[in-house]
Protein backbone atom coordinates (compact mmCIF):
# COMPACT_ATOMS: atom_id res chain seq x y z
CA UNK A 1 0.00 0.00 0.00
CA UNK A 2 2.65 2.34 0.96
CA UNK A 3 4.48 1.81 -2.71
CA UNK A 4 1.19 2.11 -4.17
CA UNK A 5 1.02 5.81 -2.68
CA UNK A 6 4.37 6.72 -3.69
CA UNK A 7 5.85 6.53 0.36
CA UNK A 8 9.57 5.91 0.14
CA UNK A 9 11.11 4.03 2.50
CA UNK A 10 14.44 3.52 3.78
CA UNK A 11 15.62 -0.13 3.91
CA UNK A 12 16.01 0.62 7.93
CA UNK A 13 12.42 1.58 7.87
CA UNK A 14 10.97 -1.50 6.27
CA UNK A 15 13.09 -3.59 8.12
CA UNK A 16 11.76 -1.80 11.10
CA UNK A 17 7.73 -1.88 10.41
CA UNK A 18 5.69 -2.78 12.98
CA UNK A 19 2.45 -5.02 12.76
CA UNK A 20 0.71 -5.53 15.59
CA UNK A 21 -2.99 -7.31 16.44
CA UNK A 22 -2.52 -5.49 20.13
CA UNK A 23 -1.96 -9.52 21.52
CA UNK A 24 -5.45 -10.59 20.04
CA UNK A 25 -4.74 -12.65 17.21
CA UNK A 26 -7.04 -11.05 14.82
CA UNK A 27 -5.13 -8.97 12.84
CA UNK A 28 -7.03 -8.37 9.59
CA UNK A 29 -9.77 -7.24 11.63
CA UNK A 30 -8.03 -5.60 14.75
CA UNK A 31 -4.82 -4.43 14.10
CA UNK A 32 -2.62 -1.67 12.82
CA UNK A 33 0.77 -1.64 10.67
CA UNK A 34 3.40 0.85 11.86
CA UNK A 35 6.49 2.96 10.57
CA UNK A 36 8.07 5.38 12.85
CA UNK A 37 10.38 8.14 10.72
CA UNK A 38 11.55 9.53 14.65
CA UNK A 39 10.63 9.22 18.06
CA UNK A 40 12.53 11.49 20.34
CA UNK A 41 12.04 13.73 23.34
CA UNK A 42 10.34 16.36 21.23
CA UNK A 43 8.58 15.11 18.58
CA UNK A 44 7.14 11.98 16.86
CA UNK A 45 6.64 11.29 13.54
CA UNK A 46 4.87 7.95 12.19
CA UNK A 47 2.91 6.64 9.16
CA UNK A 48 -0.29 4.19 10.10
CA UNK A 49 -1.26 1.70 7.70
CA UNK A 50 -4.74 0.10 8.12
CA UNK A 51 -6.10 -2.91 5.70
CA UNK A 52 -9.43 -2.49 4.53
CA UNK A 53 -11.90 -2.35 7.23
CA UNK A 54 -9.20 -2.58 9.75
CA UNK A 55 -9.89 -1.09 13.24
CA UNK A 56 -7.09 0.34 15.70
CA UNK A 57 -8.19 -0.40 19.22
CA UNK A 58 -9.75 2.15 21.50
CA UNK A 59 -7.31 3.72 23.50
CA UNK A 60 -5.49 6.76 25.39
CA UNK A 61 -2.02 8.13 25.95
CA UNK A 62 -2.13 9.18 29.46
CA UNK A 63 -0.18 11.82 31.16
CA UNK A 64 3.57 10.81 32.08
CA UNK A 65 6.15 12.98 34.40
CA UNK A 66 5.68 16.28 33.60
CA UNK A 67 3.76 16.27 30.26
CA UNK A 68 -0.13 15.35 30.16
CA UNK A 69 -0.10 12.71 27.87
CA UNK A 70 0.56 12.42 24.08
CA UNK A 71 -1.67 15.17 21.85
CA UNK A 72 -1.31 13.45 18.13
CA UNK A 73 -3.18 14.60 14.72
CA UNK A 74 -3.76 12.66 12.40
CA UNK A 75 -3.52 13.70 8.60
CA UNK A 76 -5.39 11.02 5.88
CA UNK A 77 -2.98 10.74 2.98
CA UNK A 78 -4.71 7.12 1.01
CA UNK A 79 -8.36 5.90 1.60
CA UNK A 80 -10.83 7.15 4.34
CA UNK A 81 -10.60 6.79 8.24
CA UNK A 82 -13.53 7.30 10.92
CA UNK A 83 -11.74 8.48 13.85
CA UNK A 84 -14.10 8.39 17.01
CA UNK A 85 -12.95 10.01 20.25
CA UNK A 86 -14.43 10.45 23.52
CA UNK A 87 -17.87 12.37 23.40
CA UNK A 88 -21.74 11.62 22.27
CA UNK A 89 -22.49 7.94 21.40
CA UNK A 90 -23.86 7.42 17.47
CA UNK A 91 -25.02 4.69 16.40
CA UNK A 92 -22.99 4.01 13.66
CA UNK A 93 -19.83 3.06 15.58
CA UNK A 94 -21.75 -0.45 15.47
CA UNK A 95 -21.31 -0.86 11.79
CA UNK A 96 -17.76 -0.62 11.64
CA UNK A 97 -17.20 -3.22 14.91
CA UNK A 98 -18.80 -5.94 13.32
CA UNK A 99 -15.66 -8.42 13.67
CA UNK A 100 -14.54 -7.17 16.99
CA UNK A 101 -15.84 -7.61 20.65
CA UNK A 102 -17.98 -4.40 20.32
CA UNK A 103 -17.85 -4.00 24.11
CA UNK A 104 -14.60 -2.44 24.74
CA UNK A 105 -15.31 0.10 22.30
CA UNK A 106 -16.93 3.77 24.06
CA UNK A 107 -15.86 6.32 22.16
CA UNK A 108 -18.24 7.29 20.19
CA UNK A 109 -17.68 10.90 18.50
CA UNK A 110 -16.98 10.74 14.81
CA UNK A 111 -14.48 12.42 12.56
CA UNK A 112 -14.87 11.09 9.00
CA UNK A 113 -11.28 11.92 7.15
CA UNK A 114 -10.17 11.90 3.63
CA UNK A 115 -7.26 12.80 1.72
CA UNK A 116 -5.75 15.69 2.88
CA UNK A 117 -8.34 16.22 6.30
CA UNK A 118 -6.71 16.46 9.64
CA UNK A 119 -8.13 15.97 13.36
CA UNK A 120 -5.87 16.82 16.69
CA UNK A 121 -7.05 14.65 19.15
CA UNK A 122 -5.92 15.99 22.82
CA UNK A 123 -4.02 14.60 25.58
CA UNK A 124 -5.56 11.30 27.73
CA UNK A 125 -8.53 11.37 25.64
CA UNK A 126 -9.72 7.38 24.64
CA UNK A 127 -10.31 7.26 20.69
CA UNK A 128 -10.14 4.43 18.09
CA UNK A 129 -10.60 4.56 14.51
CA UNK A 130 -11.15 2.35 11.37
CA UNK A 131 -10.47 2.32 7.45
CA UNK A 132 -12.63 1.89 4.43
CA UNK A 133 -13.20 -0.50 2.13
CA UNK A 134 -9.61 0.39 0.70
CA UNK A 135 -7.56 0.70 3.86
CA UNK A 136 -6.14 3.82 4.72
CA UNK A 137 -2.58 5.36 5.23
CA UNK A 138 -2.61 8.27 8.11
CA UNK A 139 0.64 10.06 8.68
CA UNK A 140 0.62 11.18 12.57
CA UNK A 141 2.60 13.74 14.05
CA UNK A 142 2.81 13.86 17.86
CA UNK A 143 4.51 14.83 20.92
CA UNK A 144 7.03 11.80 22.21
CA UNK A 145 5.07 8.63 21.67
CA UNK A 146 5.51 5.76 24.91
CA UNK A 147 3.40 2.85 23.08
CA UNK A 148 3.90 0.66 26.05
CA UNK A 149 1.89 3.34 28.83
CA UNK A 150 -1.07 3.63 26.45
CA UNK A 151 -4.18 2.74 28.48
CA UNK A 152 -6.52 0.22 26.53
CA UNK A 153 -10.43 0.10 26.77
CA UNK A 154 -9.76 -4.23 26.27
CA UNK A 155 -7.99 -5.33 29.26
CA UNK A 156 -6.88 -8.82 27.24
CA UNK A 157 -4.93 -6.46 24.65
CA UNK A 158 -0.89 -6.60 25.01
CA UNK A 159 1.45 -3.87 23.98
CA UNK A 160 5.12 -3.53 24.49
Amino acid sequence: MLDANKIVLTPEEEDNIEITDFGLGNLENEGLQIVVYENNEYYCAKELVLMPKQVCSEHKHPPRGNQPGKMETFRCLFGQVWLFVEGEILNETNRFLKNVDSNYFKAGKSIHLLPGDQYTIQPDTFHWFVSGEKGAIVSEFSTPSDDATDIFRNPNIIRT
